[in-house]
């Protein structure tokens, strides 16, 4: 199953905010061995946001999304969702007890809305302010509130997202005054040689110095056998390289 993150706010594309999330989401994913597939920086816009829900829903992806679950009018995370699934939005009576034990009383018709999601969505506890968050079919929705979201990232992590197999090893090599399509044909060779290994190179240029780092992403094992490759092909080609501690 491939990991996804949406980052949801017209604040962000506008520039009057910076995003804070995908840093820290990132981190969160890889120490409990998940590769980030994708990511999506989306507007609160109705269409767009269906749109997007619709392809990762259906792909059965395991997605992490923050912003726009409020209850305020410019937040459409919930109601898109609900489309997206084909479902409406309902109050989740757990949401309603939070609610009722929060404020002490009955919850008014405009604080209900903080906690109507799609059918059948099971709740992510908020410690900050209780207000929940909520999961339906391996996506998780947070706030996009960062103190609120990255302790219910975790929690969501720890929950349903640490994986038991052994997270990706990445290796690389830092290629030394080295033009980058000197190692294209050593890059396809390993390719081909290991299909399910991700090779990659990042050139960068620096008081006329060209280095070119050129790693493997993978499976512990067969990144292993593929680095060697790599490690064979650079001895033959006689160019000088370092290894990179990641």
């Amino acid at each position: 199953m491939k990991t996804g993150l949406y980052i949801i706010g017209d604040e962000i594309l506008s520039g009057r905010r910076q995003d804070k999330h995908f840093d820290k989401i990132l981190a969160a994913l890889k120490q409990r061995g998940h590769t980030l597939a994708w990511t999506a920086l989306l507007s609160d816009d109705m269409e767009v946001l269906i749109r997007h829900f619709e392809q990762s829903f259906a792909r059965d992806e395991f997605v992490i999304s923050a912003g726009g679950i409020g209850g305020t009018p410019d937040d459409l995370t919930r109601h898109a969702v609900a489309a997206a699934l084909g479902t409406g939005l309902v109050p989740h009576p757990e949401g309603v007890s939070i609610l009722r034990n929060k404020y002490g009383d009955e919850p008014t018709s405009l604080r209900r809305r903080m906690v109507e999601f799609p059918r059948g969505a099971t709740l992510i506890p908020n410690p900050v302010n209780q207000v929940p968050g909520f999961s339906v079919k391996q996506h998780h929705f947070v706030p996009g509130f960062p103190e609120m979201a990255w302790p219910m990232c975790e929690w969501v992590l720890d929950r349903y997202g640490s994986l038991s197999e052994d997270p990706p090893l990445e290796i690389a090599v830092r290629v030394i005054d080295t033009y980058e399509s000197l190692v294209i044909p050593l890059m396809e060779k390993v390719m081909q040689a290991f299909p399910q290994v991700k090779v990659f190179s990042l050139p960068s240029i620096s008081d006329n110095h060209r280095d070119v780092e050129l790693g493997v992403r993978g499976e512990p094992e067969l990144a292993e056998r593929a680095f060697t490759l790599i490690e064979e092909g650079l001895a033959e080609l006689n160019v000088k390289y370092e290894k990179i501690n990641h």
